[in-house]
């Protein structure tokens, strides 16, 4: 224990103290995640819209920057020097679900710790679907019309 109370978070010094909240981390999760190829955050289009509706409900507030499309599929508990986070995704049909996911957690524990100095202590990943090839541009689709729908609403 005196071992960790001897190293100094980034985000405390004798400045001052930074903090993190909950939509940042998951923005960046989520990005983090959505750049492991044959991954899709949030699961097929069922959860794509699960995850829209939950950015206009206001379950991760993104700021008006859009941030609903970037955390969609992602949870996160944010103390003052950890973070745990949680991810739903679905993976292209017939790749390994182990490797994908294990690919997208590497990368979120990379990006998260990098970019906000947190600790991450766990990513917990549930997998809700499974797709074909053929319905990733479906998706795409979908998310092009989501964003077009939130400028209108920003500049209405």
């Amino acid at each position: 224990m005196t071992e960790r109370s001897s190293q100094s978070s980034p985000l405390k010094t004798d400045k001052g103290t930074t903090t993190m909240s909950n939509a940042v981390v998951s923005q960046i999760a989520g990005i983090a995640a959505q750049e492991v190829e044959k991954v899709q955050m949030g699961g097929g289009a069922s959860a794509a819209v699960g995850g829209f509706l939950q950015s206009v409900t206001g379950s991760v507030s993104g700021g008006g920057s859009g941030g609903g499309n970037f955390s969609k599929g992602v949870s996160v508990e944010v103390g003052e020097e950890e973070a745990a986070v949680d991810l739903t995704m679905a993976i292209e049909y017939g790749q390994s679900i182990p490797q994908i996911t294990e690919a997208a957690r590497r990368n979120v524990i990379s990006k998260v710790e990098s970019l906000t100095g947190l600790k991450v202590t766990e990513v917990n990943i549930t997998v809700n679907d499974v797709q074909t090839p053929e319905e990733r541009p479906r998706l795409e689709e979908q998310k092009t019309v989501e964003r077009q729908a939130r400028q209108q609403e920003q500049q209405a």
